[in-house]
């Protein structure tokens, strides 16, 4: 059985001191069981963060609150508790449920750091920037394995980065190796300019999803923006707080340390933990039975 990742495993352009070592799950299954149980899983219309934004669910997507996304990340994929830190949300195909092996899920934060200026997005070498990225991952895996975490190797651009100067939306895709996983593990970012700060979202998966990642990402993207004066067009220089950084350093990972990821740049679901603790093929198949059908029932009523 294909097996996706356990833990979610911080990039970093500096050498970091990770607060969590590397742990292992202690749930029992029929922990595992009302853990999944416990979640709600919502559709249509959702307001972020006191009406920063909108975000619009489609019949194919299901959306889990702040609670259930720490839920998932933390019990469930067995992540150290501060991955799940200033996350607003996750998103997961309709198809499948947390602890299938072919999902894949769209993390959602805020950096609320200021207005991103974008003037430099189409003067930047993003080849002299993959080679900076990829010599700083290496430098960081002395202190991931230290920590117990696999080392981290940068393969490159799934899909390169792209500024879209009308809607201020960019989005970019990173393929990366870990030490001791067969499968190459794909990273593809949304980022949405805003007029105090970044959405920022983050899809996780398998360098094999690649293609339906791409496929769905304009889908994505259309679900959510910033509402009325939160936009990058409402931006005030009279009274509103310019970022540090432009889009070289969204990129880079440049506001990823200020959401609580370990100075994140690239996050990953990494190899599997979340299967060896419960007897993996027979459990996988018994949540597939708890949510068989759940696609034709109301939102948080998946029952077995």
């Amino acid at each position: 059985m294909k097996t996706k990742l356990a833990a979610l495993i911080a990039f970093t352009g500096v050498v970091f001191a990770l607060s969590a070592s590397a742990q292992d799950s202690s749930l029992t299954t029929n922990q595992i069981e009302q853990l999944v149980k416990s979640l709600q899983y919502r559709q249509g219309e959702i307001k972020l963060q006191n009406d920063l934004a909108t975000l619009n669910v489609p019949t194919n997507f299901y959306y889990l609150d702040a609670k259930d996304a720490r839920t998932v990340l933390v019990q469930l994929w067995d992540n150290p508790p501060a991955q799940a830190d200033g996350v607003l949300g996750l998103l997961i195909p309709s198809n499948v449920t947390p602890l299938d092996p072919d999902c894949w899920a769209v993390t959602i934060s805020y950096a609320a750091d200021g207005y991103v200026k974008d003037n430099d997005a189409d003067k930047i070498n993003y080849d002299d920037l993959l080679k900076k990225m990829k010599a700083d991952v290496e430098a960081g895996n002395k202190a991931r394995t230290d920590k117990g975490y696999p080392a981290i190797h940068l393969v490159g651009w799934a899909a390169p980065p792209h500024y879209d100067a009308d809607t201020h939306k960019l989005y970019w895709a990173k393929e990366a190796s870990f030490e001791g996983s067969p499968e190459n593990t794909l990273n593809y970012d949304i980022r949405i300019l805003g007029r105090r700060g970044v959405l920022v979202l983050t899809a996780v998966a398998g360098i094999d999803q690649l293609a339906e990642i791409e496929k769905r990402t304009p889908e994505v993207l259309s679900m959510v923006d910033f509402n009325q004066g939160n936009r990058y067009a409402d931006f005030d220089p009279k009274i509103d707080k310019v970022a540090t950084y432009g889009i070289a350093a969204l990129v880079a990972g440049g506001i990823a340390a200020k959401l609580g990821f370990f100075k994140l740049l690239l996050v990953f679901l990494v190899a599997a933990k979340k299967f060896i603790i419960v007897a993996c093929v027979a459990i996988a198949a018994w949540f597939r039975k708890i949510f068989k059908g759940r696609s034709n029932n109301p939102p948080g009523a998946p029952t077995a």
